[in-house]
């Protein structure tokens, strides 16, 4: 089991124990956060940002960590979230490997990693890790709460377990509930983590690790993260030449220049992210309703949410979080009085495309910011 801490993240330690919505508790555990940008006087700039499964806490580069952060497109000096105005904090998951209590964490009660007896983990612990970190560093209430992805179902669980704690909210290809296409999808990425015989039931080593297993979950995640029309106009029908191809397994090894690109990505990210972290933190998006966590329907949750001002966005050619669950969470928010804008875009990249194509994203959340 493996975790991968970014050299600069920070600690804030959870209550012992900290109770787990679903049955269970931790000892000792602990949240990974980075922060960018100072925060002001009066304790009102603050921006937290909560991430998709596999980010971790390193969103920007700043003084302590100069390398490009995994949103450094969008955070920064002058940048669409600008940190000479507002001091970003970003959170790596509980539940995940790059810092916070996970599966890959040592059990305080045994010594070894958690692995695969780690407490079944929810969307509203993760909410729960977030509002008390927040609480930890001295702010009483966020300027603005962002979520990606994962991370905008774990900002609207924040917001629902935690009324008041943000001003204004930004939810980006975000969702309210899981649907049976995404449910699918990981089901099969879990699968094949599972199947991989060196999983070993979860409490596999570096010898012994389920590499080829993590390599097929990558790339089913990596086919619904972008768009056919994206695949099409990047790869089209080109071929690798030769000697530049990742496998030679004669007929049936890669040919074509897409299936190398899923290759290379996928070694990569096998070689930076705990196996288990992948099952607990995809199992925990199939599972969240924001209507059942609340004991009501879907819209009458979001309807609930206390937030003045809200950006919703999401993406036309995004199969995995599609558009329709966006619009869901703008007119669930606006039935209860938020004042909510709603963004539909056209990028071609997908459930991605808020990482690749920041400028299109980048001009509404500067502008939404620029008016809280």
């Amino acid at each position: 089991m493996r975790e991968f801490i970014p050299p600069a993240a920070r600690f804030a330690d959870l209550p012992t124990p900290f109770a787990l919505h679903r049955g269970g508790t931790l000892t000792g555990a602990r949240i990974a956060y980075e922060t960018v940008g100072r925060l002001g006087p009066e304790r009102d700039n603050a921006v937290l940002i909560l991430t998709g499964l596999s980010p971790d806490a390193h969103a920007a580069s700043h003084p302590a960590d100069a390398t490009p952060g995994w949103w450094e497109t969008m955070v920064g000096p002058g940048r669409f979230i600008d940190t000479d105005r507002w001091y970003v904090i970003c959170l790596n998951s509980l539940g995940s490997c790059k810092g916070s209590t996970g599966p890959a964490s040592p059990d305080p009660a045994t010594g070894r990693p958690y692995g695969p007896a780690f407490p079944e983990l929810s969307m509203e612990d993760i909410a729960d890790a977030a509002a008390h970190t927040v609480r930890a560093l001295g702010i009483e209430q966020l300027a603005c709460l962002i979520g990606t992805s994962m991370g905008g179902m774990s900002a609207l669980s924040l917001l629902a377990r935690h009324p008041g704690l943000a001003h204004g909210h930004i939810n980006i290809c975000g969702a309210a509930r899981a649907l049976p296409f995404a449910i699918a999808i990981r089901s099969l990425q879990r699968e094949a983590i599972r199947c991989d015989p060196h999983y070993n039931g979860g409490w596999y080593d570096e010898q012994l690790y389920p590499r080829r297993g993590m390599f097929t979950a990558r790339k089913l995640g990596m086919i619904t993260y972008r768009s056919a029309t994206e695949w099409d106009s990047r790869f089209g029908r080109t071929r690798i030449a030769p000697g530049h191809r990742t496998t030679d397994d004669g007929p049936f090894g890669h040919e074509f220049q897409v299936e190398d690109y899923l290759e290379r990505h996928a070694r990569r990210f096998a070689d930076r992210f705990d196996p288990n972290s992948y099952l607990f933190l995809s199992r925990c998006m199939d599972r969240f309703d924001l209507g059942e966590s609340c004991a009501t329907t879907t819209d009458e949750a979001l309807s609930r949410l206390d937030v003045e001002k809200a950006l919703v966005m999401g993406v036309r050619s995004d199969v995995l979080f599609p558009l329709p669950q966006q619009r869901q969470i703008a007119d669930g928010l606006a039935a209860g009085g938020t004042d909510v804008a709603f963004a539909e875009l056209d990028s071609p990249q997908g459930h991605d495309a808020f990482l690749t194509d920041t400028a299109r994203f980048g001009t509404h959340v500067a502008k939404f910011l620029a008016e809280l």
